[in-house]
């Protein structure tokens, strides 16, 4: 997965690595993997590659509880063999390894008759990692799942069968030039696939428990940035994405990593004879017909591991519990609110209140640029605190850029005898706020509202607000003249621009 696709990734919340291993467990293909492992013997026959013999398929899938009449049986068994292979829970023996076939083997080849011989085959027994999936602990079961999730993704990055068929030439070959397949190219549009499903999902665009349109992810790696009003071009290429991904989520269903709803076969019957455009925008208002897509909690682990593995900066909630307020404030302040809000629950759980608050307060110090939204940040840390963070707080009411943040917390929960703030402080604040919220959300919908309600009750505000020793100052004063809703106060806020600009060496 490139880093250099998502270099910073909103934070995730994983559920424990027990809940995760049970997961894991029973997802079922992996538990199929499991079962033929356990099932693996003496009598068990391998192919050269390690692969299960074509005769002993009925019985793995009869093993494996498979309907004899599914003709897709054994190859659900020969799929979780070779994961059960891949993963280390079947040790195999080749047949170039095993000398001349084994005794069995050449048992039956003399009995075979004069001219006549078996092909040669290799032996399986459970492998030593089998032994992890109840006796080891949970990151051992995870390990062990994470290297199947890796045979599947390579499984689902190789053409379907159809596309291999027509690729045959005439002696029945491969031909890769007519197939244009390159294994790695496939392998780095799954993984850009799966790090967009990601991203979509802990951003909150779909939101963890809300699967996502396949259309939507399609349209993501397709469409080009900017246009708003695809081509016919365009919309046919989302199409065949999505018929991709329809493919590639059935494969990767069973191992657990998405929920999938498969798109509509009639649906794409009918798309293919309107055109790309399906010709049905009006009479299809039921997106889930195209195909909806939900990674799971197990699939927010994996592919968060194959990110991290891949130098692509993917925090998750709770990382920060054991470091300092210093980290977890400038590393909370580019989180979501909610996600922040989260991460700074789980930092004072379980910490001494009083010495947690003056952490956090030592911490939301300085006039660098990220100051405003440290304490913000501080501020909304402070607001889980209760009576016995009082102290602390009161401890910097005569700090320029503290004082003003601890007026509001004690005001907040009816502290009397506090005394009121000055003037510059006054100002301070609240540039210091809408420096926080311009950092935070940018320039928001409700920003004008908060802008207007700061400056509404201070006669002669602009007049006075230039003067803020305040690294935001100028730039705040811009947005004051971009976004207050009244015309007038709004050049009264450009002239302030220019003033403060006007003093700044």
């Amino acid at each position: 997965m490139s880093a250099e696709s998502h270099p910073t990734l909103p934070p995730v919340r994983l559920h424990s690595d027990a809940e995760l291993a049970r997961d894991a467990l029973g997802a079922p293909l992996f538990a199929r993997a499991v079962r033929l492992a356990r099932w693996a013997g003496p009598g068990t026959r391998v192919g050269v590659g390690g692969e299960l013999a074509a005769e002993q398929l009925p019985d793995a899938a009869a093993h494996l509880g498979l309907d004899a009449g599914d003709e897709d049986a054994p190859g659900h068994a020969s799929q979780a063999w070779r994961v059960a292979v891949d993963t280390g829970l079947v040790d195999v023996t080749e047949p170039d390894a095993a000398g001349d076939g084994g005794a069995e083997g050449g048992a039956g080849a003399a009995g075979a008759g004069a001219g006549t011989r078996e092909e040669p085959y290799g032996t399986a027994v459970p492998g030593e990692d089998l032994a992890l999936v109840t006796g080891g602990t949970p990151g051992d079961v995870l390990d062990l799942w994470r290297a199947a999730l890796e045979t599947v993704l390579a499984d689902a990055a190789v053409p379907d069968l159809e596309d291999l068929v027509d690729a045959l030439d005439a002696g029945g070959e491969i031909d890769f030039d007519r197939l244009d397949w390159n294994p790695g190219r496939e392998a780095d549009v799954l993984d850009a696939v799966l790090a967009n499903l990601y991203l979509l999902t802990v951003s909150g665009t779909g939101g963890a428990d809300r699967p996502i349109p396949l259309p939507v992810l399609a349209a993501s790696m397709v469409v080009p940035e900017g246009m708003t009003e695809p081509t016919d071009a365009v919309l046919e290429q989302v199409s065949d994405a999505m018929m991709r991904l329809d493919d590639q989520f059935r494969q990767l269903e069973p191992i657990g990593l998405v929920e999938f709803r498969p798109v509509d076969e009639e649906l794409m019957a009918q798309a293919d004879e309107d055109g790309p455009r399906g010709g049905r925008e009006e009479d299809d208002d039921d997106v889930s017909r195209y195909g909806m897509v939900r990674l799971t909690p197990l699939g927010l682990y994996g592919i968060r591991a194959r990110m991290l593995e891949a130098g692509v900066e993917a925090p998750a909630i709770g990382e920060l519990a054991d470091k300092g307020a210093d980290a977890l404030l400038d590393a909370v302040a580019s989180y979501p609110e909610h996600a922040a809000q989260a991460e700074i629950e789980q930092w004072m759980a379980g910490r001494d209140l009083p010495a947690a608050v003056a952490e956090l307060l030592a911490a939301a110090r300085g006039d660098d640029e990220g100051g405003p939204l440290r304490r913000l940040r501080c501020q909304q840390a402070l607001a889980l605190a209760g009576p016995e963070a009082e102290p602390a707080v009161r401890s910097v009411l005569d700090e320029a850029e503290l004082g003003g943040l601890a007026r509001v917390w004690l005001a907040e929960h009816g502290v009397a005898d506090v005394p009121p703030p000055a003037p510059a402080m006054v100002f301070w604040l609240t540039v210091d706020t809408i420096a926080a919220q311009l950092a935070a959300d940018g320039e928001t919908e409700e920003l004008p509202l908060l802008i207007e309600t700061l400056t509404a009750h201070h006669t002669g505000f602009f007049d006075q607000v230039w003067r803020v020793e305040h690294p935001s100052t100028v730039q705040v004063l811009e947005a004051m003249g971009r976004l207050h809703p009244d015309r007038r106060t709004a050049k009264e806020a450009r002239k302030a621009a220019f003033k403060a600009r006007s003093r700044r060496p």
